[in-house]
């Protein structure tokens, strides 16, 4: 191979910057060991995109899903792809560790200086105040014959990619003079009471997946509160996912608190259901690689994902986000509902540019979006219901237009806005829908033995999770992609609490996306109203 004459091509999308606030320490030591994700050209992709379009107008009921076998054989990875990748993984002294036809993934390992080689990159070393990662700045390039072969490259740059999106409820910033009343908490199942979610059901035909990307969960831990709160104790399988393991770190306030609410609100609310936790790296290959193993396990199955970590739009590389969202479209495909949270900063998104910013992967067209409220309500009677808004000391649901995807054809009549950035672009509109999210109305967990009132929009997608796996049991089947059927469900049907007061603009001006009637940037559609809207997909 004569690497001076060998003609290369960026990978569309694979350029990556410095991460604000970190400095360049020097090249990476040439000998270390790294992985690299290689993502491949989806076999018949026209085809799958159509399928999955005529089916998404579909009731759940009437909706045919593509089985995961032969999703493997119809959509996954060309053999002839994988060949070539091969290839060139022999040819650069990369060792080959893994390959999945179905999710196109080829995992591939080396030192630094054979990936510095492979992908024409130069990777460094950087510190930032918080972390350290290794990285590299400008796109990868690869031999230009894997031109439309490759799509997508990850893993060379490890920075963290993500983080939960979970709060505390502490009095010192939850009680904040805008705030009016008294702070309370709600068990998982007062919640779902106040959503008239259908009661006395065994759920155990279902799964619910949830993506970790640190932290872990006891089994004592999860036991205890079940016990204490007198529910079933619930199937809790981890998932290993690129070394990942659940691994608790003993700090309540760190990712363990993320992963026990996952856990505690899905499995509060869908009774019986098996809950599989696929824990991987805090990287974009790993997040990738965590989703695709969840949509497309086996053995598990599940039928509605949660996902509580994110990041703005703007942190993630074009390759990642498109990346990710195919693998959401997969989902789609094989009838799996992914719920996400949409942040907890505001409009912002915490991104302190003067722009406005949503998160990414709520953004995606192929994810439900997942926003934030305030909740007061006792037994199934709600008193006041409106938009998750701290302040700039707290915070705030996310919410806005994309920056990266068109707006879909399913919210053409919601009357998304414009942008509010320059030049008002028109894009896919978060978040879809929304529950309670404020810490200071939040939920009542137990984190490594600690009892905690924990809120974010964190808490909303496996509330909404646990929601479609109640309504996959009810209806016999699973409801699958269902942005364009909720979107489709006439007013009279009363699927949705509308959210009419508020704003998620961390100034409190409420200029920016306030709320109002019908669908808005700061709570969708609306609060579920549980049996109501499982009764709208059963039509």
């Amino acid at each position: 191979m004569n690497e001076t004459s060998l003609k290369r091509v960026r990978v569309d999308g694979s350029e990556r910057t410095i991460v604000p606030g970190a400095t360049y320490v020097g090249p990476t030591d040439s000998s270390q060991w790294t992985f690299v994700t290689v993502l491949l050209r989806r076999r018949s992709a026209e085809e799958l995109s159509q399928r999955v379009e005529e089916m998404s107008v579909l009731p759940p009921v009437r909706r045919t899903y593509v089985s995961r076998e032969e999703f493997a054989s119809v959509h996954g990875a060309y053999p002839g792809d994988v060949a070539q990748i091969e290839q060139f993984a022999k040819e650069y002294s990369l060792s080959v560790e893994r390959i999945d036809t179905a999710s196109r993934t080829v995992v591939m390992s080396g030192r630094v200086a054979a990936m510095n080689a492979a992908f024409g990159i130069e990777l460094g070393d950087y510190q930032h105040r918080d972390f350290s990662y290794r990285g590299h700045e400008g796109p990868v390039r690869i031999p230009e014959h894997l031109s439309g072969v490759v799509t997508a490259v990850l893993g060379l740059d490890n920075r963290p990619q993500a983080k939960p999106h979970f709060r505390i409820f502490r009095p010192d910033v939850e009680s904040t003079p805008h705030r009016a009343g008294t702070p309370i908490s709600y068990t998982p199942n007062q919640v779902a009471q106040l959503y008239h979610f259908p009661t006395g059901a065994n759920c155990k035909d279902q799964c619910i997946g949830i993506i970790e990307l640190g932290g872990g969960y006891s089994t004592q831990n999860i036991d205890q509160y079940f016990t204490d709160l007198g529910l079933p104790l619930p199937s809790v399988t981890a998932v290993s996912v690129d070394g990942a393991v659940n691994q608790p770190t003993g700090n309540a306030g760190g990712p363990d608190g993320e992963v026990d609410l996952d856990i505690e609100v899905a499995a509060s609310i869908a009774p019986g259901a098996r809950i599989a936790v696929y824990f991987a790296p805090n990287t974009d290959a790993g997040f990738l690689n965590a989703i695709k193993a969840a949509v497309h396990d086996t053995t598990n199955k599940p039928s509605v994902i949660s996902i509580s970590w994110g990041g703005p739009e703007i942190s993630w590389s074009t390759q990642a986000m498109q990346a990710m969202n195919s693998a959401l479209q997969d989902a789609a495909a094989l009838g799996v509902t992914v719920c996400c949270a949409a942040g907890d900063n505001g409009s912002t998104d915490g991104v302190n540019d003067g722009n406005f910013h949503v998160d990414f992967p709520a953004s995606a067209p192929y994810a439900l979006a997942c926003g934030g409220t305030r909740l007061i309500g006792s037994g199934s009677s709600i008193s006041s219901e409106t938009v998750w808004n701290d302040g700039t000391s707290g915070g705030a649901t996310g919410g806005g237009v994309s920056a990266v995807f068109p707006l879909p054809s399913w919210q053409a009549n919601a009357h998304v806005p414009p942008s509010a950035n320059p030049g008002a672009t028109v894009g896919r509109g978060v978040p879809d829908v929304a529950g309670d999210a404020d810490p200071a109305t939040g939920y009542q967990v137990l984190v490594d033995g600690q009892q905690l009132a924990i809120g974010g929009t964190s808490a909303v997608a496996p509330l909404w999770a646990g929601l479609l796996a109640l309504a996959n049991h009810s209806l016999g089947h699973s409801a699958g992609f269902i942005n364009p059927i909720l979107y489709s469900i006439p007013s009279s049907g009363n699927a949705f609490r509308d959210i009419t007061s508020g704003n998620n603009d961390p100034n409190l001006t409420g200029d920016i996306y306030p709320a109002g009637p019908g669908w808005d940037a700061c709570t969708g559609l609306g609060s579920p109203v549980g049996q109501n809207l499982i009764a709208a997909l059963s039509k």
